[in-house]
Parts: C-alpha cells; sequence; structure tokens
C-alpha cells in the first residue's frame, strides 16, 4: 500500500538549542585543537571520552530514569548528536549502544536485560554492534542464513555475519539469526539475540582493514556457540519486526549526512574571505544541500518525538545524506585551492580513503531504493 512522505517542517524547541553552548564548551574543553578530527560516526573510538558523555548525561538522554537516562526528548538529543558529530568528537565506542541498542532494548528486552544493559550504557561502560549483514547478502536481510537450534537452556548458533562495525572492541552484539527453516514467507522465523562479544566459545571475531588501514568493520563467525535463553530478545519469530523497528534510528540521524561535514569546514577556513568563484558556487551548493537534508532529518526527529515509524522517511533521508557525503570529498578535491594547510590536506585524503563505505552501512543504495518505491507505490 502506497503511503505519503510527510517531512512536515521541524522548528527546535528552545530547550534542545540551549544545549549547543554547552556540548560547544566541553568539546573545546576536552579535544586538543590540532587533533585531526572526523565527522564520520565510525571514527574514534575512544571509551573515556564515552565515560566522560555519560558523567554528563548525554547518552541515553531520551531513557527512561529508572533504567539511568536523562527523559529528554528526541530534539535534546539531536542537537548533542549534532554537535559532537559537527566538532568531530570520537563517539564511535557508545554509538550503536545509544542509537539503537538501547531502544530495542527498551521495547522489546525483558526487565531484567533493560535493568541489566540500559544503566551500564548510559555510563559509557558497555558497547554494541549490530548483527545484521552476511556474507553474500549484502542489505537483503532476509536472505540471513545464520542459524540457531534450541537446545536445553538456550540456543546453539551456526553462521557468519560481517561489517559489523566495533565487534573487535565492544562488549555486545544484537544479531539477526534464522531459527526456523525458511519457508514461502521470508520475513518469518526470524529472531534476534545479544551475543556476548567478549565471553562467548564458539565465537571468532576478524577485523577487516579498509584502504585507509582502519579496522572498523569485522567479521563475526559462529561455530556452535551457545547462546542462553536469557540473551533472547523479544520473541522467538519476532525477529522481523524487532529489526525493521531499529531502521527509524539508525537512518535518519545528522550522522547521514555529516559523515564529510569537517572537509567542508577546512575548506571554507582554507579558501578564506576571498574565494574563486568556481570555490563560492561549490561551497553555496554543498550549503544548500546540507540545510535541506538537515532540515529533513529533523522532521523524522519528531515523528520519533511523536511515536512514530518513519521507516520510509529515513530511508530517503539516509539515501539523499549518503549521495552528498559521497559527491563532497569529491567536488571538494576538483576546487581545492593550489596552497592549502596540512589539516586540510589530511581531512581530504581521510575522507577520500572513508567515503566508499557511506552507502554501503545502514543499507546499499539499491535497497533503500526499493523500499523507498514500495513506500511510494511504485513497485
Amino acid at each position: 500500500m502506497a503511503q505519503a512522505l510527510t517531512f512536515d517542517p521541524v522548528r527546535l524547541p528552545h530547550e534542545a538549542e540551549a544545549l549547543r553552548a554547552e556540548v560547544r564548551a566541553f568539546v573545546a574543553d576536552t579535544l586538543p585543537d590540532d587533533l585531526l578530527r572526523s565527522s564520520d560516526f565510525g571514527s574514534g573510538h575512544d571509551p573515556e571520552f564515552s565515560r566522560a558523555l555519560g558523567s554528563r548525561g548525554w547518552i541515553g538522554m531520551t531513557w527512561p530514569q529508572q533504567y539511568g537516562g536523562g527523559g529528554r526528548s528526541f530534539f535534546e538529543r539531536y542537537v548533542v548528536t549534532e554537535e559532537l558529530l559537527a566538532a568531530g568528537a570520537p563517539v564511535e565506542a557508545h554509538w550503536i549502544a545509544d542509537r539503537q541498542s538501547g531502544p530495542v532494548l527498551l521495547r522489546y528486552g525483558t526487565e531484567e536485560q533493560r535493568a541489566f544493559f540500559l544503566p551500564r550504557i548510559v555510563r559509557g561502560e558497555c558497547f554494541f554492534s549490530i548483527g545484521m549483514s552476511e556474507p553474500d547478502s549484502g542489505s537483503d536481510l532476509a536472505s540471513v542464513r545464520t542459524s540457531a537450534q534450541r537446545v536445553q537452556g538456550g540456543w546453539v548458533v551456526n553462521g557468519t555475519k560481517l561489517w559489523t562495525s566495533g565487534a573487535h572492541r565492544n562488549h555486545y552484539m544484537i544479531t539477526l539469526i534464522r531459527t526456523e527453516p525458511q519457508g514461502d514467507n521470508r520475513h518469518a522465523g526470524l529472531s534476534q539475540f545479544i551475543i556476548d562479544l567478549k565471553g562467548s566459545e564458539g565465537l571468532t571475531v576478524r577485523p577487516i582493514a579498509n584502504m585507509a588501514g582502519d579496522e572498523d568493520f569485522n567479521e563475526v563467525v559462529f561455530e556452535d556457540c551457545f547462546v542462553p535463553d536469557e540473551h533472547l530478545l523479544g520473541s522467538a519469530g519476532n525477529g522481523w519486526e524487532q529489526v525493521t523497528s531499529e531502521l527509524g534510528y539508525e537512518r535518519s540521524g545528522p550522522e547521514r549526512f555529516l559523515s564529510s561535514f569537517r572537509l567542508l569546514v577546512e575548506l571554507v577556513r582554507a579558501v578564506g574571505d576571498a574565494p574563486e568563484p568556481e570555490q563560492a558556487a561549490a561551497i553555496g551548493r554543498l550549503a544548500g544541500h546540507l540545510v535541506t537534508l538537515r532540515k529533513m532529518s529533523i522532521s523524522v526527529a519528531g515523528m520519533l518525538q511523536s511515536n512514530h515509524n518513519p521507516v520510509v522517511e529515513a530511508a530517503l533521508v539516509k539515501e539523499l545524506g549518503n549521495n552528498f557525503e559521497k559527491e563532497l570529498p569529491e567536488v571538494i578535491r576538483l576546487i581545492a585551492p593550489e596552497r592549502s594547510g596540512r589539516l586540510f590536506r589530511r581531512t581530504l585524503e581521510d575522507t577520500l580513503l572513508h567515503a566508499p563505505s557511506f552507502s554501503l552501512r545502514g543499507g546499499t543504495r539499491e535497497i533503500l531504493r526499493g523500499m523507498i518505491a514500495r513506500g511510494l507505490g511504485l513497485r
């Protein structure tokens, strides 16, 4: 059934905007001025920085206070997230746990699971990865082959997950696994489990180096890995509904168009007050795209605040945002000033090396466009 896309204009409330100065002051006092900063949320694993954010109440901001959360609005969280990314703060360690693992636990977890995991996440002490994608499956989550068989007291898991960011450093991974043989309904028979990445036998984590020499992505292999019943998340067989509920959190935030932002900042600094005409035109066009994406993203934050599930709108923000993130370093490479500082050059090189991954994580362009087309009734 077709649905209308709704990006209602949303203005951030005063209490959200009031946080900006506080976040900027914190970053200025915490991070060194000469640090090569990346606004890519997948760069900068710094547990100490995450704990400092937790002590200020900036992790789990929208969660209930009974679990250590701040009980604040999605708009307040949006401002803190936006400012941290724009500043190039090292948010990778707690990122997944704060953005989506915690909300999924709140919605589907048992009281025991919520009481155990959420306060630790809020304090910046417990980090999560995502176990969705698999080899040869890409973003087609319904085709997962990693399977779990019931045994006494739990499940035995076999299979492989890929693109599991931070799994070599994080503590847990919420993983989509097939618990019933696949039938005509490919979305049935899937379940989610909380995998202990540090204490599970039969589990191997293999980091994958990228072009920049980083090892952020991982292959996670299960070989008769035992997972106790208490680590089943939600109901067995309800995994598809649960995993798709995460996508509004994963695909719509400012991280989906700010990954290249630090490069734009350094370009503006490099060209100074007298840019060449083509530089001024490019900066204006890029800034216009950035403002439009930000308005769309804030609109989705308003939908989340109203307890809506904006799957299609979030997919559109990610698709357009990833295009922007990949286009930005290519445009800037062509108009870069002949004489520029070392920080600009290093930022350009770093962004160019990481840009190919921007459109892969969180769903490839082909999958996202299919979702958008279905949502609009075009297929």
